[in-house]
């Protein structure tokens, strides 16, 4: 499988609130990753580490300053769902699995209406389940599976279309200590032979400690 490489991502002078100005998520926030960094953004609950993942990702816009992903200006992309399919993968705190779908099908949905052939998009999918250490469990359902399992499974998911940025927003947060572990080895990893650009937000400092560099986030600034 050909590795797409990372991207780079910069956060300049960017600041979003809520409810109409009276809840601050981000203030005046700038960051900077190279192409193939993987950074962790720690910080107390509610200072504004998923608002940032979420503007960086598209699922929504900020109220002022620019985010531009691989040179690309996001403030001025009409249609920003084109942009998530093919630049961005998305893992969460929960793995979010379709329950009537088994973890090969599971994987194979961001590709739906990419234009891959059934025979093709399967193939992919169970390589990617081969990737992530889980290949053993495609016919799973997600109930069947443990906590690790499903997040595994979710990774693969995550990779689907070959994204150049993966945005990792809690990984490890609904999963014991050892099973966590086990989770970023796999980011780390698959960082290594894809060379994806990976944004980690976390609370917990051992999480943070495996990324390259650790940023902090309180009150909806980096510090």
């Amino acid at each position: 499988m050909t590795a797409p490489g990372g991207v780079e991502v910069v956060v300049d002078h960017v600041s979003k609130s809520f409810e109409q100005g009276r809840i601050t998520a981000l203030v005046d926030a700038s960051l900077k990753l190279d192409p193939g960094d993987f950074v962790s953004l720690i910080g107390p609950s509610g200072c504004g580490k998923s608002t940032l993942l979420n503007l960086i990702g598209a699922l929504d816009r900020p109220d002022s300053g620019m985010i531009t992903v691989g040179g690309r200006d996001l403030g001025q992309i009409k249609d920003l769902s084109d942009y998530r399919a093919a630049t961005v993968g998305f893992v969460f705190q929960f793995p979010h699995l379709i329950p009537t779908l088994n973890s090969v099908e599971n994987v194979q949905v961001p590709m739906m209406g990419r234009g891959l052939p059934r025979g093709q998009r399967e193939r992919k999918a169970l390589a990617l389940l081969e990737d992530c250490a889980i290949s053993h469990r495609a016919k799973a359902a997600p109930a069947t599976m443990s906590g690790g399992e499903r997040q595994r499974v979710a990774i693969a998911r995550a990779l689907a279309n070959d994204p150049r940025l993966l945005l990792a927003d809690e990984p490890t947060g609904a999963l014991d200590s050892a099973t966590g572990a086990q989770i970023i080895q796999l980011l780390l990893r698959l960082r290594e032979q894809r060379g994806m650009t990976i944004l980690l937000v976390t609370n917990d400092e051992e999480v943070a400690a495996a990324a390259d560099r650790t940023l902090r986030m309180r009150d909806g600034r980096i510090e």
